[in-house]
């Protein structure tokens, strides 16, 4: 029995202590090639502050054993080193062996040299590399890290052109104090950035920093192969400049033709010149057509070019209907003559021709015929239309046979 117990108890502290034993791998795990990579920088820009720090293991049971990092199952997974007065380069392939890390800080130093390769590490989220020395180009495959969320390369010496970051998880980026150049590239990303994530990039044009691109310059022809495909192109030149030369003065000649054509026809009935032939005692309405050029026409902007009627109810007619209508004489002033006008249609109206109107203008001349126009009395002779031009004044009445005043009146 005793002996049993024995055995019993013997069984149970080897199975505790394999336990504890499959532990101690885990709780003291690291990986020396990180170690490696992490000495590997502290040689190449390291200070006194990582040499008297970074030695052993940096990380044990899941803790950071060394400042700047941060541990997770056994990994380096931060790497933040800010003001801590590291100089030099980056060593090319260092971070080749951190492939779990997600943010790289090494903010306000003096690091100088290229831009550190990122393309090994897929679980990057946080890049902060700002105010240093950093020369050359920013890496192409920064954009293919899908799980960056903030980037900040500002003030440092960096050239070349913006890579298309296009990352939706994106959410903060500046590149400014810079000497990049070029275009910034339009994707939905980058757009959405505010104008200081730019700024002091003297190279840099395009949306968001308001600075137009210039247009780039037309490619120069190849040169000729041949001395028959050369005479073909100065043929063709020639052609493209005779017809640009010859195009536009063929139109310039159609609408000259046009337009002396129309205002030969519009000039026809300009004036209108109303007579009266004493020795053949009769009186006609005849129309002088007089050539009125631009100038004329600059100084008799007024002019009425068709008669303005006033009442309604009375048939129309026009200016050459008029013109065509026999007449005689009714009475003659010094300020005007008053024909009878008798129309083709039949329509008898009086017509009074004014020849002085005390230095009325045109403009004068149309507001006092419209306001006359408008009187209704029945004491009135009624106004029926008039015509206006430099030339001539016509006054159309409404036609009242022979009377005296009296007869008139009551």
């Amino acid at each position: 029995m005793n002996l049993a117990l024995k055995l019993v108890s013997l069984l149970s502290c080897i199975t505790t202590w394999s336990s504890v034993l499959a532990l101690i791998p885990i709780i003291g795990r690291y990986y020396p090639n990180e170690q490696a990579a992490l000495w590997q920088l502290r040689d190449s820009v390291g200070s006194s502050n990582l040499y008297s720090n970074w030695t052993g293991p940096p990380c044990m049971n899941n803790q950071s054993r060394w400042g700047g990092i941060a541990c997770s199952n056994g990994h380096v997974v931060h790497l933040v080193l800010d003001g801590i007065r590291l100089m030099g380069s980056l060593p090319p392939a260092f971070l080749n062996n951190l492939t779990l890390l997600t943010k790289l800080s090494m903010r306000n130093n003096s690091i100088s040299g290229p831009l550190p390769n990122l393309g090994n590490l897929v679980g990057l989220e946080y890049v902060f590399l700002s105010r240093n020395l950093f020369t050359g180009s920013i890496p192409f495959d920064y954009v293919q890290l899908q799980s960056l969320k903030e980037i900040e390369l500002q003030e440092n010496y960096l050239q070349g052109k913006i890579p298309p970051f296009d990352q939706q998880s994106l959410i903060a980026f500046n590149v400014s104090y810079n000497s990049l150049e070029g275009p910034i590239p339009q994707t939905d990303v980058l757009r959405g950035f505010p104008e200081s994530s730019y700024l002091h990039n003297s190279g840099l044009c395009g949306n968001p920093i308001k600075m137009p691109c210039p247009v780039p310059p037309a490619p120069s022809p190849s040169p000729s192969h041949s001395g028959k495909k050369s005479s073909f192109e100065t043929r063709d030149l020639v052609f493209i400049i005779a017809v640009s030369v010859l195009v536009p003065c063929l139109v310039i000649f159609v609408f000259l033709w046009y337009y002396k054509r129309r205002h030969r026809k519009e000039t026809a009935k300009n004036s209108a010149i109303l007579y009266f032939n004493e020795e053949l005692g009769e009186t006609a309405i005849e129309l002088e057509t007089k050539k009125m050029n631009a100038s004329q026409r600059a100084l008799d902007p007024e002019r009425t070019a068709e008669l303005e009627f006033f009442e309604k109810s009375i048939p129309a007619f026009d200016l050459d209907d008029l013109l065509r209508a026999s007449a005689e004489v009714l009475g003659k002033g010094k300020l005007s003559t008053t024909y009878k006008a008798s129309l083709e249609s039949g329509l008898v109206v009086s017509v009074k021709r004014v020849k002085d109107m005390n230095g009325l203008s045109n403009k004068e001349f149309i507001q006092q015929m419209q306001l006359l126009g408008k009187l209704r009395h029945e004491n009135l002779v009624q106004i029926i239309s008039f015509y206006n031009s430099n030339q001539e004044k016509l006054i159309i009445y409404e036609f009242v046979p022979s009377a005296n005043l009296f007869e008139l009146l009551h």
